[in-house]
């Protein structure tokens, strides 16, 4: 009856995450503008369902990702919607976002140290650092007050979080890295793949020389990628920490 029970909860987050890592992709809380960049929320209930549920929820939750991703260049085809036909790109490094965010966050949690408080101040403190910059950019360079709000709020969040873990347990530490690693392994599979398979295809439709398909390809990754880290790193642990004191 435990395991029953045990299978009906890990069942439950998998489809309630799932239902809104759908929503994400259909509306434009999917994509969070920042000013400067713009970084994508669509993985975050990924990594959130394999760090408090484990790697199968998580893969399950990005299978769903993956198939929303696939219909989605259906649906709604762009210039670049035919690199996600193909599911090695649109759907494997969406389930492997649940299984590399879980390993990364439990390897470190057993590894962890004396000094894991300490690096997630450091974290944060980082974080929080990139946010006031972009704040700064976005000022100065006009954005809309949209744009300036959300940055705010992020940063808000990022200083309450460091905050907070300085009477916090070590968790945040962990987390953060299982939340970077699981978004740099969309990141980095997806523009991999579309390298790999698609790179001539890829910069015919964005009228850019082949021989800069690999600069422009890594100039997405750096410019979107990183911004995106740091965004599930702020999302991912605010979340799991008001799921993990939930359910002491």
């Amino acid at each position: 009856m435990k395991n029953t029970k045990l299978d009906n909860k890990k069942l439950v987050t998998a489809s309630v995450l799932g239902a809104i890592t759908i929503v994400l992709g259909l509306t434009p809380l999917g994509l969070i503008p920042l000013g400067i960049i713009n970084a994508t929320t669509m993985h975050i209930p990924v990594i959130i369902a394999a760090i408090v549920e484990g790697p199968l929820v998580g893969a399950l939750v990005g299978l769903i990702f993956g198939i929303s991703s696939l219909a989605n260049a259906f649906l709604r085809p762009g210039p670049i919607s035919f690199v996600f036909y193909n599911p090695l790109i649109s759907i494997l490094p969406r389930i492997l976002i649940g299984i590399t965010s879980y390993y990364a966050y439990n390897g470190v949690k057993k590894a962890s140290t004396k000094n894991s408080k300490t690096i997630a101040r450091v974290i944060w403190i980082l974080i929080s650092l990139a946010l006031v910059y972009v704040l700064y950019k976005d000022i100065k360079t006009g954005a809309s007050p949209l744009n300036i709000t959300i940055v705010v709020i992020l940063l808000l969040i990022s200083i309450a979080l460091f905050i907070y873990s300085r009477k916090s347990s070590s968790l945040d530490f962990p987390v953060a890295i299982g939340a970077f690693v699981g978004s740099m392994t969309n990141t980095i599979l997806v523009l991999g793949g579309i390298y790999l398979i698609y790179a001539q295809k890829y910069v015919e439709a964005l009228n850019i020389p082949l021989e800069n398909a690999k600069s422009a390809i890594l100039g997405v990754s750096v410019t979107s990628g990183i911004p995106e880290a740091i965004f599930s790193v702020i999302i991912t642990t605010a979340v799991v920490k008001a799921v993990k004191r939930s359910r002491r």
